[in-house]
């Protein structure tokens, strides 16, 4: 897809939308596959969650290694390494934050949050949609559950249908918003999470939506129809 027009895109939702930051770009690097050249690193180690609410404020455009993911649970969960033991097991979200009854309730649900195999990301890719110079997999938009029903709006206007979200509270922003959204190319919308909620300037008001890069012009040209004149 020509970088320009994904551009356009992002500008485009930005205006019809009216919103208040960027819509992110996020792209899995396969292991063993170079980062871009000339892309700077991100400056400082931080969550997932915080990477994407950091650039759609900023429109900063950086990549991230293993090291610079603090949240190593978001981390497994794209790929750059493997979920960690107390994480997958359940015991982190029994003991740690208190959130399950038992530990087989808190493992259930982490075996079917969204995730890549251990290892199969090199890198993570950043960057404001209206000014990637990359091609995204994914686009992240963190915005208000109104301009969600419009997205949501979008989407349905050239084949109608349904759309089905998928979510927990658990590892939302990066397994549900990106890994969800890459592995099964259908857009999703999720609520956030306790880390994404406690570390990020994301506000109570906001919701989440992965948006496949596949489907990215069928969203932006059923804005452009929904979307007020």
């Amino acid at each position: 897809m020509d970088i320009e027009k994904i551009n356009s895109y992002g500008q485009e939702m930005i205006e019809c939308l009216k919103l208040k930051t960027s819509p992110v770009a996020v792209k899995l690097i396969p292991t063993g596959n170079p980062v871009p050249e000339g892309m700077k690193k991100v400056d400082e180690a931080m969550r997932h969650c915080q990477l994407v609410d950091r650039v759609r404020r900023t429109g900063e455009e950086f990549y991230t290694l293993g090291e610079d993911q603090m949240c190593k649970g978001g981390a497994g969960a794209m790929g750059l390494g493997a979920l960690p033991p107390k994480v997958a097991s359940g015991e982190f979200y029994l003991k740690g934050l208190k959130q399950f009854s038992t530990q087989g309730a808190a493992r259930r649900t982490i075996d079917m949050v969204p995730k890549m195999p251990p290892n199969s990301t090199e890198a993570v890719l950043y960057a404001p949609l209206e000014k990637t110079t990359f091609t995204p997999d994914v686009v992240v938009v963190i915005c208000t559950p109104k301009q969600v029903m419009m997205l949501t709006q979008a989407i349905m206007y050239k084949a109608g249908g349904r759309l089905e979200a998928s979510f927990a509270g658990k590892q939302s922003v990066c397994s549900d918003a990106v890994v969800q959204a890459y592995k099964d190319g259908k857009v999703g919308v999720t609520v956030g999470c306790s880390g994404s909620r406690s570390y990020t300037k994301i506000a109570d008001e906001e919701m989440i939506m992965g948006i496949p890069v596949e489907l990215l012009a069928d969203v932006v040209s059923g804005l452009k129809e929904i979307c007020p004149k």
